[in-house]
């Protein structure tokens, strides 16, 4: 009764690891040693029939994975962005910003390039402006992509609205977690521009 106990207590503890909980990938080893060790307590017969059906979800995750994301990244690959100075934007409000975009770019597999650099494909620029209501500040946004012969080829624009920081107004009010959010929200919007054939 003891082994069975501490064995139950090992299985949960197993349940309760974030690591476990977090990441996907380890969510078939907790199923397959759950069925190794109720093959003891049964029969051979029982021990066959899982290990048949286990390999049989693994495929499908991976082959809709990549037919999704095929276009968006060939069409990442070749793209060079540049971002142009901030307009509208204080200094201390523009070094987040700046800071995330390179951080998602990165993930999104573009490259990034300087302002002097001659290779870009894409030109990013950037005019904003913040509005106080009550509590709240919303940041206002848009950004012009050009080809590096300074014709607009799309706009991306919206607003972000937070919490006022502090007792200030304007720039001062922003926390750097909006202009981070606003970041992550342009690169994702340039990747799916990109990637529904905004390249070409």
């Amino acid at each position: 009764m003891t082994t069975v106990s501490l064995l139950a207590a090992l299985a949960l503890g197993a349940c309760t690891n974030a690591k476990d909980v977090l990441e996907p990938s380890a969510i078939t080893p907790p199923a397959s040693s759950a069925q190794s060790s109720a093959a003891p307590q049964g029969t051979s017969t029982t021990a066959t029939t899982p290990t048949t059906t286990a390999p049989a979800p693994s495929p499908a995750p991976s082959t809709t994975a990549s037919p999704r994301t095929s276009a968006q990244t060939a069409a990442l690959a070749k793209t060079r962005l540049q971002v142009a100075p901030i307009v509208g934007a204080s200094v201390d409000a523009a070094a987040p910003l700046t800071a995330e975009l390179q951080t998602r770019a990165k993930q999104r597999g573009l490259t990034l390039v300087g302002s002097t650099d001659q290779t870009a494909t894409h030109v990013l620029k950037g005019y904003f402006s913040t509005m106080s209501e009550g509590k709240d500040t919303t940041v206002i946004y848009v950004w012009d992509i050009y080809d590096p012969s300074g014709n607009r080829l799309h706009r991306i624009n919206g607003q972000q609205k937070a919490p006022t920081v502090g007792s200030g107004e304007g720039w001062p009010a922003v926390a750097p977690a909006t202009m981070q959010a606003i970041a992550d929200q342009t690169i994702d919007q340039f990747a799916a521009w990109l990637g529904s054939g905004g390249a070409g």
